[in-house]
């Protein structure tokens, strides 16, 4: 039956609604959206984190005078531990929170004073008792601390110890020093001091998004009833989609520096507030309050003045470091908007839905392997590459990477070192520690190897090819053993077979007269152990490969070719090799990727050894890592190993060809 409904009318409501719900309109949503979440994110963890620091400072501000205070007591009145007890029991007395102190003495082990109510009853001073150890195993770590920083030249360890038990209290423990060496500590436990600018409301997110679209709308109204055709007003409203998403972010961003600004001059003014009153107490008005506000490794943070007032240069440099992270997370947020209004806007998502929508069965099924490939490889190697360029050591992991930024400086110190050898009185010297010599080693490395699994690989295969060969089956057994056994426990048995008073090797030449050989002290012979110990790991593989592409010969070309008297050398070279080129050639290939990266036979059979002449350079990117701890030395180390095998493989891919179909 014909529907007899009238059809709709194309108003114009329904016409702007079609331009407003296309991909412009859709792209700036999402962007926006995504945009302000993790706007709000970035933005409530960064002013926590200077709530938090200004806490901190604050308590550190306070022990440190305290610290002063009791070491100035201690020198006036060496055996007077009484004015000692009296003065911190008036000091916590005239804190502004419910204060807890107690001083110890390292020497003896002894606690001083203590406003605790549970140790302020007894007599004091006295010694530490059992279940306070841990006081005492915190004061030497300290002066550990204090002596490992001054002996490196480097502050690695904290010298100040800050933690915060039950989340609502700060304890802060601060040594004391008498005649310029750590005698003991002043531990202060108190509440968290209240912010001094209560942290900014989050900006919306409806009207961070919902403003920009219905200007989206109007406009797109305008642009209706002017009879804009549908290509042009397509680009009309993504170019002014683009316009308001930098608007609307550009708002934002700015409210959201200027809270964090506001935050830092508050947490400024109470720090000063602090160390100024602070002052009082110590030695009267002529107490330096800059000497108190330090980091956890006692260095100056120069931001009081010795009056206790707000130095504003210090504050301002303060400020503008830590900003610098945030600014950078929000040109993050904004270029991924952008990125998703343009992903929308120029129609990426419509092409993406469409093929997904047409393959998804095929997408379906390769999905868990992709996300495992993005979790396990993609991750980890796009973080090592950006690892790289940074200076990034065991001392400034606490540091996010963008403050560790130096560029190319790792790339140009290992390729621009080009002192490979130098001309001495006594002859030649090699820098073992060089990269192109190790790069050489490696090489050496590698294609000796290759060549040795190759040749004895190929060799086996065609014995084992032999028509009519008896026990075939046990043979192949027992040459794919070598194999089969994990590599580092053939390793592991091959150095002790080099060993040179106990291996088999050497006592098998003392049997029959010889000297024993020092193999891990000579270039050479170390060298040699390394490669009689992969040469017998690599040659199964390529034996079982090109074995394999021998079966898949056809005996109906040989046959053919001894009838035309072609020789058992001719027919090598004339049928076997250029059949088993797409066989051989990729596995080559892979052998030598192995092979260049094969860690366990270098690290446990020479170690490298003599003086690191004989590392290869995976070997060496692991000991920068793990005994230099230069991380991002050692990462940018890695990715040039990943360049010279990329280059590598894509090279002798096309060269030979290998991945081409054969034509017979």
């Amino acid at each position: 039956m014909r529907d007899k409904r009238a059809p709709t009318a194309d108003t114009p409501v329904r016409r702007a609604l079609r331009f407003v719900l296309q991909p412009a309109a859709l792209g700036l949503l999402l962007g926006l959206l995504v945009a302000a979440l993790l706007g709000n994110w970035f933005r409530g963890q960064a002013e926590q984190q200077l709530v938090d620091e200004q806490q901190a400072r604050i308590a550190i501000v306070e022990a440190s005078a305290l610290a002063e205070f009791v070491a100035t007591t201690l020198a006036a009145n060496p055996d007077e531990t009484a004015v000692l007890q009296t003065g911190i029991v008036d000091w916590a007395a005239r804190s502004p929170g419910d204060d807890n102190i107690r001083v110890v003495r390292l020497g003896g082990a002894r606690l001083l004073a203590s406003t605790y109510p549970a140790e302020s009853g007894g007599e004091l001073p006295r010694r530490l008792g059992k279940e306070e150890k841990w006081l005492f195993d915190l004061g030497q770590e300290l002066r550990a601390a204090a002596e490992t920083n001054r002996a490196e030249g480097v502050f690695r360890k904290p010298q100040i110890d800050v933690s915060r038990p039950g989340g609502v209290r700060m304890r802060v423990t601060v040594p004391y020093l008498v005649d310029g060496a750590m005698a003991g500590f002043v531990q202060r436990e108190g509440p968290l001091a209240a912010p001094a600018v209560a942290r900014t409301a989050s900006v919306p997110v409806a009207l961070l998004v919902v403003v920009p679209f219905a200007v989206l709308l109007i406009l797109s109204l305008a642009v209706n009833r002017g009879g804009a055709s549908q290509g042009t007003a397509r680009w009309i409203l993504l170019l002014a989609a683009v316009a308001l998403f930098a608007g609307a972010w550009s708002l934002y961003s700015s409210r959201a520096i200027a809270g964090l600004g506001e935050i830092a001059a508050g947490g400024a003014q109470a720090v000063a507030q602090a160390g100024h009153e602070l002052r009082t107490r110590v030695t009267g008005a002529g107490a330096d309050a800059s000497a108190w506000d330090v980091d956890v490794f006692q260095r100056p943070r120069g931001l009081l003045m010795p009056d206790g007032s707000v130095n504003p240069a210090g504050a301002a440099k303060d400020l503008e470091s830590f900003k610098r992270p945030f600014v950078k997370a929000l040109w993050g947020n904004l270029a991924l908007g952008a990125a998703i209004l343009a992903f929308f806007g120029l129609g990426g998502a419509r092409r993406v839905r469409e093929t997904i929508s047409e393959y998804r069965h095929a997408y379906l099924y390769v999905a868990p392997a992709m996300v495992g490939m993005l979790i396990l490889v993609f991750f980890p190697f796009a973080y090592g590459i950006a690892l790289s360029f940074t200076g990034q050591t065991i001392f400034n992991t606490n540091l996010p990477l963008s403050d560790l930024w130096v560029g190319l400086q790792n790339y140009v110190d290992i390729i621009g070192d080009v002192d490979v050898a130098t001309q001495t009185a006594t002859g030649w010297v090699i820098n073992y520690q060089n990269f192109y010599w190790t790069l050489f080693i490696t090489v050496c490395w590698t294609l000796s190897n290759v060549a040795i699994g190759v040749t004895l690989g190929m060799i086996l295969a065609l014995a084992l090819n032999t028509p009519g060969l008896r026990f075939k089956a046990i043979y192949r057994v027992l040459l794919i053993l070598p194999w089969a056994i994990p590599n580092y426990i053939t390793a592991l048995i091959w150095r002790a077979l080099f060993h040179q008073q106990f291996g088999a090797i050497n006592q098998a030449i003392q049997m029959f007269g010889g000297e024993p050989v020092q193999w891990y002290d000579g270039v050479f012979s170390s060298f040699m152990t390394g490669l009689a110990t992969n040469g017998w790991l690599s040659f199964p593989f390529m034996m079982v490969v090109i074995l394999g592409g021998l079966q898949s010969i056809s005996q109906d070309m040989y046959e053919a070719a001894t009838v035309e008297g072609a020789t058992r050398s001719q027919q090598f070279w004339r049928i076997t090799l250029p059949l088993l080129k797409p066989t051989l050639v990729p596995a080559v290939i892979l052998s030598v990727v192995w092979t260049f990266n094969m860690f366990n036979v270098i690290y446990l059979v020479s170690a490298g050894q003599p003086a690191g002449a004989n590392e290869i350079l995976i070997t060496k990117a692991y000991k920068i890592a793990f005994e230099e701890y230069r991380y991002a030395y050692s990462a940018a180390y890695s990715v040039v190993i990943f360049l010279i095998l990329l280059v590598y493989g894509v090279f002798q891919t096309r060269m030979t060809r290998a991945t081409e179909a054969v034509h017979t």
